[in-house]
């Protein structure tokens, strides 16, 4: 029987790289969806939904055998397509992307492991893929003791607004990290430092960046110490997105309005600089720690020419395991949690996404 599996956002850069990916690595029925209509894009299914209307959503998630939530920004999000999916006994995963919303819905887990539901959360690039890279190099280590996980983006890494309102969403308002064994409050977009990348980005700046990594990888792993770090390419835009966090008014980024003009601004500025910038991602995972009592440093990098397309892959890989019965672990889960490693290389391998160790 042909599985059924709609991805609710679908319509938007990320949600279609994800119904792409699964188009290619699944016999899957795929169903996007938008709060307007759209025109059909074969050979995907189409259907209007609007996630304010309870009873709207509980009748499209009771028709599939899989949901895949994209519809971000998840800073607004609450648990509802969740708990439908624990409702009625349906797998789920989502490309959230902040530790606010993770926060509103691991307290579902007792019901959803109850229900027998696997749901994955933070699938995509970053979190997701580099959620995976990290547990690799975790498992080269008796005493792990420090995870630095750093990102950078050229352009606008062929995605949408959504992901720009993202950016923008987080830059105001300090996130606690795991430093040295306890939780310290951080300003986002401080502590610039050069990271080495490979081809073709080099050197470039990184910063400080609250994602649910820095919360989850201290669950997850027995480390003192967790740092994310996004910077973007051309490194110009890292000194502006600077200047919006620590120069312009609170107010004016805080506000909805605010967070709108500067996506929008920010989104035109990419469809120019991406003819030269390109639009694709690198992430450096650095791990220190010990193995047979002695120091050890452990890196791995991965480059793709698309961020969204990436992304799509790093959530399609869950949903082709989870379809086909591979992956299934009752609860809810960030996605080191769920993913092992071999499946993980297995995943990345199929879809020619290379994970090259350094160390």
């Amino acid at each position: 029987m042909t599985k059924k599996v709609l991805v609710i956002g679908g319509y938007g850069r990320i949600g279609k790289s994800v119904a792409q990916d699964l188009l290619k690595y699944t016999n899957a029925e795929v169903t996007i969806t938008s709060r307007q209509t759209q025109s059909e894009i074969h050979p995907l299914k189409f259907l209007a939904l609007d996630l304010s209307d309870r009873q709207q959503l509980d009748q499209a998630i009771s028709q599939q055998d899989l949901i895949i939530h994209c519809a971000g920004p998840f800073h607004y999000r609450d648990g509802r397509v969740l708990a439908s999916c624990i409702d009625q006994g349906i797998d789920y995963i989502d490309v959230s992307d902040h530790r606010s919303f993770y926060q509103q819905v691991i307290k579902y887990q007792e019901q959803a492991i109850a229900a027998g539901i696997t749901a994955v959360l933070n699938t995509g690039i970053f979190p997701g893929i580099s959620n995976s890279m990290v547990k690799q190099g975790i498992e080269q280590f008796d005493q792990p003791e420090k995870i630095h996980l750093s990102y950078v983006v050229a352009g606008s890494g062929g995605a949408g607004l959504t992901v720009m309102r993202t950016t923008f969403l987080g830059l105001k308002h300090k996130f606690s990290a795991w430093i040295d064994g306890k939780w310290q409050d951080i300003l986002p977009y401080t502590a610039r430092e050069i990271i080495e990348f490979p081809a073709p980005y080099g050197k470039t700046g990184v910063y400080w960046f609250d994602m649910p990594e820095t919360y989850t990888f201290a669950d997850s792993f027995p480390v003192n110490t967790v740092i994310t770090k996004f910077g973007s390419i051309p490194d110009w835009y890292n000194h502006l997105t600077w200047i919006t966090a620590h120069v312009f008014p609170e107010a004016w980024v805080s506000s909805p309005q605010g967070i709108e003009f500067f996506s929008q601004v920010s989104y035109a500025m990419t469809k120019v600089t991406d003819r030269f910038s390109g639009i694709g991602v690198a992430m450096r995972a650095e791990i220190t720690g010990k193995k047979a009592g002695e120091p050890k440093i452990y890196s791995s990098t991965m480059v793709h020419q698309d961020t969204a397309i990436a992304a799509g892959a790093g959530t399609g890989a869950i949903a082709e395991l989870i379809l086909a019965g591979r992956l299934k672990q009752p609860g809810i889960y960030p996605v080191e949690q769920a993913l092992s490693t071999e499946l993980f290389m297995e995943m990345m391998n199929s879809r020619q996404i290379e994970i090259v160790v350094n160390s």
